[in-house]
């Protein structure tokens, strides 16, 4: 509340006075507590209508002037002291003499985190009257000198006296060769934190999750502008992976989250296994949420507790989806999903889906993994969809085995298939029983959006038509994927990422006597995009005689992409240029395959679900071009 001093012009009051002139000083007080403070900070005229003053000026008191390389004077006019204090209100001569005694050693600290320590360094102080904006002008001129680049470094890892030697020498070995900052390169702060913060992650990353920084030091030669580093590592102790604790489980048991997880008790603690096991319980689609840590509290190394903490989802759940897609058009789908069937227990999803090219409902029944990672399934579905110049609606039944680990998914089952084929001179109905087995590998950097590795893919059936006749017949699928390294983009500031080459194939066949009547869900037709671009989604197939398409024996298809990253304005981007030809053919007969070529260009988004797609292609048999998009990666 501002105060009123009361002033008294007269003589001092009687004491017979005292009670009255309190009382007015105390309603005097009151009535200035609805005063505004004026410009003096008594009461505001009527005249003024002026805001109360700041901590800050509105004009500056000096202006500061940088002049130094390029390389420095960004940092130095974002970071210098002296910014602080521009603003500042009646800044009186002697503060700013005491501000600019102090500005030589900032720009130096400064400096030093850059790795210049042997820079000249110049403060003038001119009045500057004339000008409207300051009337002050503190000019910093800074010659920064060699910069001090790395002569040497010293890494160590040293551990227990009962500490694995071996492991430890294999780690400081890894920290070493996966070093930063090589000697020749220039020094910097925060290089040199970073390259600690790396070295000390490689460690806790495998092995040693609880390693610290034991002592660290940069040594600067000012005068010969080399730095010497070395930096010690404390390991810990190892940790192995003990036992998961569920924390957060309700509806769904402790058990089938473990085995869910497959967390490899017992084998020594990799990050990237808890991050899988992670990802595991996340994708089951019995939680919402999932985080897993190494319990390393007071608890024994050789067997660390894993702790999931976890959001259940609900047991039912109703999810609807609008999509698009240049292959089939606006798409509308509405799944049901439970995760505790009735009598089973099994998690069930079952799924209604439309678009322009087909007209599906299939359901997928899954039970939970036993303790060697097998999991039993079930599942049908009810398919209308253009095979070719064909409308084929069929339906299909299968039942088996699955098992899915790191990199390796493999299943088996029985399958039966009806397809019922209308746009013939005479409709044609088949039917089909079949054993199958499936092999996919998967050896990519990530599962998102690899830049290196290969993946394989097998599957082999064998089978005998039902209707019309009885034939038995072999059907075999082969897909390949590979990401080659084609050299490295940088840009201006060193950030780089490799270009790379990728390589597609995918072959299948049927063996099966001529007359037999296959099912056309067994048979193959491509095009689109996710096989040959610059065509038509499964408008790639073999021709009857008076030329219509339909389902062929054989297939083969083949794409080579370049893939570069794009430097804009000397910065490193998310996004991607590819240049692709892809080729694919479908026959009757592996000496009938006529390869139908695409070529075109594209870019790519590092989107945080995968690369996000556009590609513009032109068919060489068709003379058409296409677009296609397509988010997301899959094999």
């Amino acid at each position: 509340m501002p105060f009123c001093p009361l002033r008294s012009t007269a003589t001092p009051p009687t004491p017979a006075l005292w009670p009255a002139l309190l009382l007015l000083g105390a309603l005097g007080l009151q009535g200035c507590s609805v005063l505004q403070p004026g410009p003096a900070g008594g009461a505001e005229s009527p005249a003024s209508n002026t805001a109360p003053v700041t901590a800050e000026s509105s004009a500056p008191s000096f202006a500061v002037e940088v002049r130094a390389p390029d390389a420095v004077r960004e940092t130095l006019e974002r970071h210098l002291e002296l910014q602080r204090f521009r603003h500042l209100p009646d800044l009186q001569a002697n503060e700013l003499q005491r501000l600019l005694g102090a500005t030589d050693a900032n720009v130096r600290d400064l400096l030093g985190t850059l790795g210049y320590f042997a820079p000249t360094i110049t403060v003038e102080l001119t009045e500057t009257p004339e000008k409207t904006t300051s009337p002050r002008t503190v000019t910093v001129t800074v010659q920064p000198g060699p910069q001090t680049r790395i002569a040497s470094t010293n890494i160590t890892v040293a551990g227990h006296a009962d500490a694995d030697t071996d492991s430890l020498a294999r780690q400081q070995q890894r920290v070493q060769r996966n070093w930063s900052l090589a000697p020749g390169q220039p020094f910097t702060q925060s290089a040199w934190d970073g390259a600690k913060a790396d070295g000390l992650r490689q460690l806790q990353a495998r092995r040693y999750p609880t390693a610290r920084i034991a002592h660290s030091r940069a040594e600067i030669d000012a005068d010969q502008h080399q730095a010497q580093l070395s930096v010690a590592y404390d390991p810990g102790p190892a940790y192995r992976f003990g036992p998961l604790r569920v924390e957060g489980s309700q509806r769904y048991g402790s058990d089938g989250a473990r085995r869910l997880a497959r967390l490899p008790t017992g084998a020594v603690y990799d990050e990237a296994e808890m991050l899988d096991a992670q990802l595991r319980l996340a994708g089951s689609g019995y939680y919402d949420a999932v985080f897993l840590t190494l319990d390393t509290d007071g608890t024994d190394p050789k067997a660390a507790p894993v702790v999931a903490q976890v959001r259940e989802a609900q047991v039912q759940k109703l999810v609807f989806g609008p999509g698009f897609s240049t292959d089939s058009g606006a798409r509308l789908s509405l799944e049901h999903i439970h995760n505790q069937m009735p009598v089973l227990g099994w998690r069930a999803v079952t799924k209604l889906a439309l678009d322009r090219e087909t007209k599906l409902a299939s359901t997928e029944w899954t039970d939970l993994p036993d303790n060697h990672g097998w999991r039993w399934f079930a599942g049908g579905q009810v398919l209308r969809e253009a095979t070719g110049d064909y409308d084929v609606n069929s339906g299909r039944l299968r039942a088996g085995r699955s098992k899915s680990t790191k990199n390796i998914d493999r299943n088996y089952f029985v399958q039966y298939d009806y397809a019922n084929s209308q746009g013939l001179e005479a409709p044609t109905t088949s039917t089909a029983v079949s054993v199958n087995y499936g092999w996919t590998g998967r050896y990519f950097n990530s599962v998102t959006a690899p830049t290196r590795g290969h993946g394989v893919a097998v599957e082999l059936g064998l089978g005998t038509t039902l209707r019309p006749e009885r034939d038995p017949f072999v059907r075999t699928l082969v897909r390949w994927q590979s990401f080659v390294p084609a050299g490295r983009v940088q840009d201006d500031a060193g950030t780089g990422r490799n270009a790379r080459v990728a390589l597609r194939a995918e072959a299948g066949a049927v063996i099966a006597r001529d007359g037999a009547q296959i099912p056309v869900t067994q048979l193959f037709v491509t095009g689109g995009d996710t096989t040959v671009r610059g065509y038509g989604y499964r408008s790639i197939g073999a021709r009857t005689d008076n030329g219509q398409l339909y389902g062929g024996r054989t297939m083969a298809v083949g794409s080579v992409e370049w893939q570069r990253p794009i430097v804009y304005g000397g910065a490193m981007t998310d996004w991607e240029s590819t240049l692709f030809m892809d080729a694919g053919a479908v026959a009757d007969r592996a000496g009938d395959l006529s390869p139908r070529v695409g070529v075109g260009a594209g870019v790519r988004w590092r989107s945080p679900v995968g690369p996000l797609q556009a590609d513009l292609a032109y068919g060489v048999k068709t003379k058409e071009v296409r677009l296609h998009l397509r988010l997301g990666f899959s094999f």
